[in-house]
């Protein structure tokens, strides 16, 4: 197998991933991945005990224990391009060789569950509450540079977005990827379950308007309005999609957590954002550590 060049996989002189600043043995099985570097911390004060913390640029991970359960929690910044980063390094340090730079022949397949805050798009999923995304639909472009099937369900929800927003009107190709099963069946009670909508942007592509007009000012309310079967859209954010779609072409387990802090059908703002992070950490750690 002929081994990945140095300008493909850069490793520094720790023998760590770039970005990252991680080693293989530096990572566990379970990471847990918040967008805030100042996060990891606020998660890494429920571990019994910590084995690692790492940093570069934006890049936080502390890994540690609660109970037997090893887990890692990893800071992405904010934004698609920074998924990309961050999940093909976390599989490059589970399935590449760092010595001979080749793939290994056995696959590992890790889980990987965003804790986040994002916007409700339905107004009846009210500020601090939290939602577990079923499926990531994706406004941004990450995944096209990759190749992707969807199945016959994720066809038809993407058919029908489309043809609800008339997105592809505005030059914009959306697609989906799917939460893992195995992970999602564990957050019921508690938790909202709905479509998760990804973002390439806070202000616009999220229907804000400042100083600058809106090229689709009615896109949130098509989302709020969009139905296929039992799927509506639930919240967005800046994360999941591109989550939920490199995972599955990995091989990963995959699950997208939030907390709204922001409802934008009634125009409310979290009184206590602080508070409702803690709240989405204390309740999803407790589920994680017993998976």
């Amino acid at each position: 197998m002929q081994a990945i060049g140095a300008s493909e996989l850069i490793i520094n002189d720790r023998g760590a991933i770039y970005h990252l600043n991680v080693r293989p043995e530096e990572i566990a099985d379970t990471i847990i991945t918040v967008g805030d570097p100042e996060r990891v911390a606020e998660v890494s004060k429920y571990f019994d005990r910590i084995e690692h913390k790492l940093a570069h640029r934006e890049f936080i991970t502390h890994t540690g224990y609660i109970g037997q359960k090893r887990i890692s929690v990893l800071s992405t910044g904010i934004g698609p391009d920074n998924i990309d980063i961050a999940l093909n390094e976390i599989d490059a340090l589970v399935n590449i060789d760092f010595a001979t730079r080749t793939i290994n022949d056995q696959k590992k397949s890790v889980s990987i569950i965003r804790m986040g805050t994002c916007g409700s798009l339905q107004g009846e999923v009210g500020v601090n509450e939290l939602v577990a995304g079923t499926h990531g639909l994706g406004i941004d472009n990450v995944l096209h540079f990759y190749t992707q099937e969807n199945n016959q369900e994720e066809k038809a929800i993407l058919d029908a977005f489309e043809k609800h927003t008339s997105i592809h009107a505005h030059k914009i190709q959306p697609y989906i990827a799917t939460a893992s099963a195995g992970l999602l069946k564990h957050f019921k009670e508690g938790y909202s379950h709905g479509i998760t909508v990804t973002c390439p942007g806070f202000y616009g592509p999220q229907g804000r308007i400042l100083r600058l007009p809106l090229k689709m000012p009615n896109l949130v309310d098509q989302m709020t309005s969009f139905r296929y079967g039992q799927h509506r859209i639930a919240n967005f954010e800046m994360e999941t999609s591109a989550i939920y779609g490199l995972c599955n072409l990995l091989g990963h387990q995959c699950l997208s957590i939030n907390v709204i802090i922001a409802n934008r059908v009634k125009k409310e703002y979290s009184k206590d954002m602080g508070k409702a992070v803690d709240h989405m950490i204390q309740k999803s750690l407790g589920i994680i550590a017993g998976i």
